[in-house]
């Protein structure tokens, strides 16, 4: 589970570019129950907060990088991003934002894993990250779909010291990766990672990508309200053994995400 207890490694932040901000705000608002708060819009700027029941859920901002997709960036907390950016680029990774400061809520940067997946890292300043995680319209879980999950294992392990286990998936359908914070119990896992054809990463051009996995009570009436509002299911919904009932989905302007009915404990 992920806790707003954001170890070394953990999950701490998310946020979506996007070409259009009101549509997104509109969409995510109608999936998911947020609210939208603007920070301000501008010729070089425009974006704002997502809120659940009035606590910060995720980041929203403009897509103004030239080629790049829309995508949920996924942020994981460390205690130095510039240590991190060293470690990153002697791993063979490459740095897309070099650490910048944001205000006095903390330092972060973005990079690309060696195959093209894209993350980022948040040091903590005043702000730990979202206020709301593991709850019904929050961030429950992450996810890398890569072609080469025994080298994502060693970046990733390398970079962030994540422990690993695998479990095989239903059906013959190969392995899923579970990944656990460094030091912690399995308890607190927050992702997982699954190999798969460059002709499944689409999405991607072929390259590794993250994705956000948001916890809804209602799995299949998120779906519906995905297809009614201009978005698209990629897979589902469906019910997974002991992991609850999914969806993979991706909003109108081509970003993916899952919705996730956890099953009772």
């Amino acid at each position: 589970m992920i806790t707003t207890e954001f170890a070394p490694g953990s999950p701490c932040w998310l946020d979506l570019g996007t070409p259009d901000v009101r549509a997104a705000a509109a969409f995510y608002g109608a999936v998911l129950g947020w609210d939208y708060e603007s920070m301000g819009e501008s010729e070089d700027f425009e974006g704002g907060m997502f809120r659940k029941d009035g606590k910060i859920v995720a980041g929203l901002g403009k897509l103004t990088e030239e080629g790049a997709r829309p995508a949920w960036m996924l942020y994981f907390s460390v205690p130095d991003a510039d240590a991190t950016t060293e470690a990153v680029q002697q791993a063979g990774g490459t740095v897309r934002v070099a650490p910048m400061d944001l205000d006095d809520w903390g330092r972060m940067a973005q990079y690309s894993d060696p195959l093209g997946g894209q993350f980022a890292v948040w040091q903590p300043g005043t702000t730990k990250g979202v206020d709301l995680v593991d709850e019904p319209g929050s961030l429950s879980w992450t996810e890398l779909y890569t072609s080469d999950a025994a080298g994502a294992k060693e970046f990733y392990g390398g970079l962030f010291g994540w422990q690993f286990s695998d479990m095989p998936l239903p059906g013959g359908g190969g392995t899923y990766t579970l990944i656990t914070p460094a030091g912690l119990p399995e308890e607190r896992m927050h992702g997982g990672l699954m190999e798969l054809g460059k002709e499944d990463l689409s999405l991607a051009s072929g390259r590794p990508y993250w994705h956000p996995v948001f916890a809804v009570e209602d799995c299949d009436a998120a779906v519906a309200k995905v297809t009614e509002n201009g978005g698209s299911v990629q897979m589902g919904p469906e019910d997974a053994e002991g992991v609850g009932r999914l969806a993979v989905c991706v909003d109108p302007a081509g970003a993916d995400f899952v919705v996730l009915t956890p099953a009772e404990s």
